[in-house]
């Protein structure tokens, strides 16, 4: 009997028995394969034959049928890493282990994100295969432990650069000898002296390259430790064999490279303390947000202040917050008024006022009011929390363009060692026939100036600061890849309401008697669209009792339906009326003036008889206009995409500059507009609330989210704006564009940096020390020119 393999699936999409009888029946006719599908515990328990069926063909199938599996997702702090080559060999190995979906590593921020199946492997194993590999690996710290991590980390370095650099420098002294002719004493060209200095710094100090390329070379691959360790060693060990002919008297002058194994080795130190310090610096956006936070909180309990670490508070407690302090929680005021600072969040300078009923955003600033918060988020739940994990994911996420520098890398040692084996053969045997020294020199600078470190650090580094001047700048991107992406935009499509608009529209018009504003307001009170408050409000105002409608339901783009003292009430559209026979000639013509003042118009009548118009005007938001003239600046093609009427919505674009408008679309029709834009070979960012607009957002190539940054935003796109200033969109567009060109410079200088070091130094024109230096420096200038990004103006 063929043995076969078996796994557990967890199922996600099912409703009801159909679903999981029908993805069992569909498991069973593959070949090979016997399924049992359990709705309540919404797993699959599946044995097959691997030798006629994949997983991963099985899983596809599920999916093919329009249910999905469900991974576990693992963040994991990762030690040991020195180059890209690390990087992508932790990642190939992972992706290609059983149970795991997808795994990315990155090298900036040294940590990696695993998705997988958690029927077939675990947290554990996943990293114990890590530990195979020769590197550490352990769940993702807090970021004030990994903060105080890297300070440690930090110190150590410094310590192991100084200890280096007292050590080698008698021996750079001897250099004096080599370049100059200098008269030194006797002391410093012993062969004794040089091997006490030099080797603590190559088999102490230099101890991790061992380390590193024993556990790289044990799994049949290569990384800058191997070149370090093949440069270093041949220098120390040839220096090593001419002493052994000093002692035996066979040379009289041996020909020493010491100072070359030492200094490399303490140059490479002195360039990975640089580049580790200045990679610390690219997660000041995570340290600033972290620094946001409140660190107490005055709490009411059993009646007294009392103030607790935030950690302790809970949901429904009621915090109170002076004026000058921060909210330390997410919650709503429920007593008292103020003004709160929303700038570090939101980037808008102007204080917001909030009254009793508001919600209030925790790390925001209370400006001149005490008042009383209840408290509806705490910990990971909160809008700042939410805020740091989408930067954190960017920081963490692969661009397209890092794929071309990973797959070079990757195959970049290999090749490096062939070019120096290469490299001494040539020399040895026929640049200067029979010289070891010439050869082995060549050889040496080859090896230690080839280093993938520069394209490894290339593109992280710059999403890293990218990311989070973005954040800085209440622009907060979900990944690496839609960052690339907004660059590549050619048309933005603007939502109307809430977007250009302010979303609080007011009643500037109403043709009717009382009567037939009090079935108006009273068949709006059922609503929660925008301009029903407006109306209701209006109605208040006017001192005029609502009644209670028995039945209400909402037309989708056309308007509403209620029934209200057994009449039947409608009020909406043109098109609504038309449907329903009423004639409405007797008001086109009011109705075409409001719509062309750029205000929603709409028509009330009860029991198929007319009885009056309405017009709601909803104001531009002060930024709009600037916003729509810097996009065109930016060489896009704006367009404004409303469920409005034409004549309205084209009053808007003219107010704010906008030239082309596609109106009167339903909000299933949105998603449809988008496409058919597309189809013309643009590239199109789409820009809504993040809620009613959720399908086209997730359609359009970039989806570009207005709000405070709350849940439904975020999730719904690419980008989401935090506040309400439109001027945000073209920087964020901006910001996109800096980051990809700050890209490329890093990949050509990296490319051209061993491109032109490997050809130099293979001819023989490169000292190894020289070689060392330029390959610390190389890597060190990829991260300070990522730096660079903190302070352009976006």
């Amino acid at each position: 009997m063929e043995k076969k393999d078996h796994v557990n699936l967890n199922i996600t999409g099912m409703t009801c028995a159909a679903c999981s009888n029908r993805i069992e029946k569909v498991l069973n006719k593959m070949d090979d394969v016997d399924a049992s599908v359990n709705l309540t515990t919404e797993k699959a328990s599946v044995d097959y034959n691997p030798d006629s069926v994949s997983l991963d063909e099985i899983t596809g199938r599920i999916e093919d049928i329009g249910y999905g599996i469900r991974y576990e997702k693992s963040e994991l702090d990762i030690t040991g890493m020195t180059c890209a080559a690390c990087s992508n060999r932790i990642e190939k190995v992972l992706n290609k282990t059983e149970g795991v979906q997808s795994a990315t590593v990155n090298l900036t921020t040294e940590n990696a994100l695993v998705e997988y199946n958690p029927s077939m492997t675990d947290e554990r194993k996943i990293i114990e295969r890590i530990g195979n590999l020769g590197y550490g690996a352990e769940p993702k710290k807090s970021n004030e432990e990994k903060l105080s991590y890297k300070d440690k980390e930090l110190k150590t370095m410094k310590w192991k650069v100084i200890i280096a650099a007292l050590l080698s420098l008698p021996l750079l002294v001897t250099m004096l000898d080599h370049l100059f002719g200098a008269d030194l004493p006797a002391i410093f060209m012993n062969p004794w002296f040089q091997l006490a200095f030099a080797t603590p710094v190559q088999f102490i100090l230099g101890w991790q390259f061992y380390v590193g390329a024993y556990k790289n070379l044990k799994n049949f691959t290569a990384n800058m430790d191997v070149l370090v360790v093949m440069g270093t060693t041949a220098a120390y060990g040839f220096s090593l064999y001419q002493t052994y002919l000093w002692l035996n008297g066979t040379v009289e002058h041996p020909h020493l490279y010491f100072e070359a194994s030492a200094i490399i080795i303490t140059l490479i130190l002195f360039g990975k303390y640089l580049e580790t310090r200045a990679k610390s610096q690219t997660t000041g956006a995570i340290s600033k947000l972290l620094d946001m936070q409140a660190k107490e909180a005055r709490v009411i309990r059993n009646g007294a202040e009392t103030m607790v670490a935030v950690e302790e508070v809970k949901v429904d407690e009621v915090l109170i917050v002076k004026p000058g302090e921060k909210f330390p929680l997410d919650g709503q005021l429920i007593q008292g008024r103020t003004a709160v600072d929303e700038s570090m969040l939101t980037g808008e300078s102007i204080p917001v006022e909030k009254t009793s009923g508001d919600d209030i955003i925790g790390a925001t600033m209370n400006q001149n009011g005490t008042v009383q918060l209840k408290v509806t988020k705490t910990g990971e739940d909160t809008a700042l929390a939410g805020i740091i994990k989408v930067v954190e994911a960017a920081q963490g996420n692969k661009a397209p363009i890092q794929r071309m520098a990973d797959i070079i890398s990757g195959y970049f040692v290999p090749i490096v060692i062939g070019i120096a084996l290469v490299t001494f053969l040539v020399w040895y045997f026929f640049v200067d026939s029979g010289n070891m020294e010439p050869a082995l020199v060549a050889a040496i600078s080859v090896l230690v100036i080839a280093c993938p470190c520069a394209l490894g650090l290339a593109t992280p580094t710059s999403i890293m600061v990218g990311t989070g001047k973005g954040a800085e700048n209440g622009i907060l991107y979900k990944g690496g890849e839609h960052l690339e992406k907004t660059h590549q935009v050619d048309v933005i499509v603007l939502d109307k309401t809430g977007t250009i608009t302010n979303g609080q529209p007011e009643v500037t018009d109403f043709n009717g008697d009382d009567e037939a504003l009090r079935l108006l307001a009273s068949a709006e009170k059922g609503s929660e669209h925008p301009l029903a408050s407006a109306i209701t409000s209006y109605a208040a105002e006017k001192n005029i009792e609502l009644l209670n409608a028995d039945d209400f339901s909402a037309i989708p783009g056309h308007g509403i339906e209620a029934l209200i003292d057994n009449k039947r009430i409608l009020v909406g559209t043109r098109r609504l009326m038309s449907n329903e026979n009423i004639d409405v000639s007797s008001v086109e013509e009011e109705m075409q003036q409001y719509e062309y003042e750029g205000k929603t118009a709409m028509i009330i009548a009860a029991e198929g008889k007319l009885l009056g118009t309405v017009a709601v005007l909803d104001t531009v938001k002060d930024t709009a206009k600037n916003a729509v003239a810097e996009l065109h600046n930016q060489g896009l093609q704006v367009i404004m995409l409303t469920g409005d009427n034409q004549r309205t919505a084209s009053a808007i674009a003219r107010t704010v500059g906008i030239d082309e408008v596609i109106a009167e679309v339903l909000p299933e029709q949105k998603a449809d507009k988008i496409r058919d834009i597309q189809k013309s070979g643009k590239i199109v960012a789409m820009v809504g609330d993040g809620v009613n607009d959720a399908p086209a957002l997730a359609l359009a190539d970039v989806g570009i989210a207005m709000g405070t940054g709350t849940e439904v935003a975020i999730e719904a796109a690419d980008l989401t704006i935090l506040g309400e200033d439109l001027m945000l969109i073209p920087r964020a567009i901006n910001l996109s564009h800096k980051t990809i060109k700050n890209i490329k410079q890093n990949l050509f200088w990296a490319f051209a940096y061993n491109t032109l070091g490997i050809p130099i130094a293979a001819l023989g024109f490169l000292a190894p020390w020289v070689a060392g230096a330029a390959m610390a420096f190389s890597s060190v200038s990829v991260v300070a020119n990522a730096l660079r990004l903190k302070r352009v103006k976006i």
